[in-house]
């Protein structure tokens, strides 16, 4: 995957490029499309784009072409060509389709259902420094599924994927703290995950943390008394 992306000054500059076949351009007018950013939101003419600028083997493009297909925005909803286009970019390193390849192998969507192929896909994207993908290699190993329990690795990838706001790791990575799994128990450090989390809104963190606090109120009932 590259990462010398190409700028232009003006979004009129880039279309022009898109239209006389820039590859990066028109992934770029895609996205515009897509999003609605200078021109009004059209997702079959973002489609229109991805495709020109995937067909010239640009992998940003055919990972949102492969999203495309996944969610069915501008197209008809199809696993098998999402799994394609997402596998096209997947094999250039792009981290965002290696994801979403690891979960079309786990749900079994467009293609055979296989872990082990999910979680080689998982690891390709969590060494690219994709949260999301942390987060599930992180579950896997918490559980031992397809791989061999191990709490120690959980609380790496749990960890990676919440120093980038990852909520659910965050969530997780603080559960590691209060029971001890693959850390050294700290309720200190578990609560500053759980408060991480809960601030973004995730249930199981604020359950968690409600849990805490309420078991502070007996103590506080009898210091008043």
């Amino acid at each position: 995957m590259s990462n010398n992306r190409r700028t232009w000054d003006t979004f009129e500059a880039m279309r022009q490029a898109a239209v006389e076949g820039d590859a990066q351009a028109q992934c770029y007018l895609g996205v515009c499309y897509q999003n609605g950013q200078g021109v009004a939101q059209d997702y079959h003419e973002a489609v229109k784009w991805f495709r020109r600028s995937a067909e010239q083997n640009d992998s940003v493009a055919q990972c949102y072409l492969g999203v495309c297909y996944l969610s069915g925005a501008g197209v008809p909803q199809e696993y098998t060509e999402a799994a394609r286009w997402l596998r096209e970019a997947a094999e250039q390193g792009d981290p965002a389709a290696q994801f979403n390849l690891g979960m079309l192998y786990e749900t079994g969507q467009g293609v055979p259902q296989n872990y082990a192929e999910a979680i080689k896909w998982y690891r390709e994207a969590a060494e690219r420094g994709y949260p999301a993908a942390q987060f599930n290699l992180g579950v896997y190993y918490e559980t031992g599924q397809v791989v061999p329990q191990n709490f120690k690795m959980a609380v790496k990838w749990y960890r990676a994927a919440a120093d980038q706001e990852c909520a659910p790791a965050q969530c997780n990575l603080g559960l590691c703290y209060q029971t001890g799994r693959g850390v050294e128990q700290n309720t200190a450090e578990a609560v500053k995950w759980f408060v991480r989390a809960a601030q973004q809104g995730d249930k199981t963190a604020q359950h968690n943390l409600g849990l805490h606090y309420a078991s502070f109120e007996p103590t506080a009932e009898a210091a008043t008394e």
